[in-house]
């Protein structure tokens, strides 16, 4: 397995923008990369360009946690999550690039009679749909992870969880790098320090994107911008049914390995994982103002640091080393938007809210499929902007009530 360099930037080339490309996506990270990289791979669509407005996966890309797991409730959310997941498990294989994907497993902690029977209902759901799942009661959940408290005098305590074995964390920078390298060696453009300021639209067809480094044609484009989707589907009069909210997370100092699962309570409003360095990684749920800052709360930081020390007393001393923030896009039914739209040429991958990163590798390749065929993929046809109007929603903020 090859090395990682000290400058990743030297795995791909820095090229000048060409005047034209058969397809532009406008946002490299994860999802852009991974939808260029499966364009030129399985439909053998090369004449790409991923204009990314600041530096390669510098927005969520760089700013999530890394859990991937699949146990969603709904079929529709299984389905593409678990399709997903299959392919992280061979992704550094396909990529020749390490990313350091561990299935360490994500417990989902119930902590009241109805969360219980709520979990046990998705456990059902997701074994009828392939998905590898079982629910643990607080013994069984301490001895997947001894270090958390399921003592029973707590405020919340430990009723028991959900748990995915093949769920994990993998290194989200080394996936992002790997995804860039494999597209750049297939003919893919990665165009940095572009940024998209408007489009050109003939006919009721997007035929070229305005850039701070000139106008670019194209034959197809495809948003693929996150929390700024919005923003940019505006310039063209297409509202979306998205809200920009914050997203906070934290590292703590480095430590010895003493966490060997990923942890969720959605009660607590907070999820930990140990990186491979030894930090602890902490996340919770969004902000609840709208807005574009990379930053958040400092009372969302308070509330997750106390709710981590009643589930895990042993990192009372631990001291925080960081803090970040990302931007998330979050639909009405806490399901994304990935397909066609009203203007032709023009393909949206957006609303992921807090899940995007672990649908990485499955969501790139049912976008380029998508893309390079002009219809929806099986997996994604549900996840069309038309269900807004139709009223089939895929109402997952039951996954989505802490962040994950």
């Amino acid at each position: 397995m090859s090395t990682i360099p000290d400058h990743p930037e030297w795995l791909w080339r820095a090229p000048e923008p060409r005047r034209s490309y058969d397809v532009v996506i406008v946002g490299a990270g994860g999802h852009g990369l991974a939808t260029a990289y499966y364009l030129a791979k399985n439909h053998g669509i090369t004449n790409v360009a991923v204009l990314e407005r600041g530096w390669l996966a510098g927005g969520n890309m760089a700013r999530n946690t890394t859990i991937i797991r699949s146990n969603y409730l709904w079929d529709e959310s299984a389905g593409i999550y678990e399709h997903s997941l299959k392919l992280w498990e061979g992704l550094e294989d396909d990529l020749g690039y390490p990313i350091l994907f561990s299935q360490r497993g994500v417990l989902n902690l119930a902590h009241t009679p109805q969360e219980v029977r709520d979990s046990v209902r998705r456990v059902n759901a997701n074994r009828l749909s392939g998905v590898d799942a079982e629910f643990l009661d607080a013994r069984q959940v301490r001895e997947v992870c001894p270090i958390v408290n399921t003592e029973p005098d707590l405020r919340y305590p430990v009723l028991g969880a959900t748990y995915q074995p093949r769920a994990g964390i993998a290194k989200h920078d080394y996936v992002a790098w790997g995804f860039a390298r494999a597209a750049d060696e297939l003919g893919v453009d990665l165009i940095q320090n572009c940024e998209a300021t408007g489009f050109d639209v003939h006919g009721g067809a997007v035929t070229g994107v305005r850039t701070s480094r000139g106008t670019i044609a194209a034959g197809k484009v495809a948003l693929c911008a996150a929390g700024h989707t919005s923003v940019l589907a505006e310039r063209l009069g297409l509202p979306l049914p998205i809200q920009s909210h914050p997203l906070q997370a934290l590292v703590s100092e480095l430590l010895e390995p003493v966490h060997p699962t990923v942890v969720m309570s959605n009660a607590l409003h907070v999820y930990v994982s140990q990186a491979h360095k030894g930090e602890l990684v902490l996340g919770a749920g969004i902000d609840a103002h709208n807005g574009y800052g990379q930053r958040g709360s400092f009372h969302i930081i308070q509330d997750q640091l106390a709710a981590a020390v009643e589930l895990f007393p042993i990192f009372a001393r631990a001291h925080v080393l960081r803090t970040w923030g990302g931007i998330v896009d979050v639909t009405p039914d806490a399901s994304p938007i990935v397909g066609l739209t009203p203007l032709r040429d023009l393909y949206l991958n957006c609303g992921w809210g807090t899940g995007g990163f672990k649908a990485t590798p499955g969501a790139g390749w049912c976008f380029a499929d998508t893309i390079a065929n002009d219809r929806p993929h099986p997996l994604t046809a549900p996840f069309s902007l038309d269900r807004f109007v139709s009223g089939a929603l895929i109402d997952e903020h039951g996954a989505a009530a802490v962040a994950h």
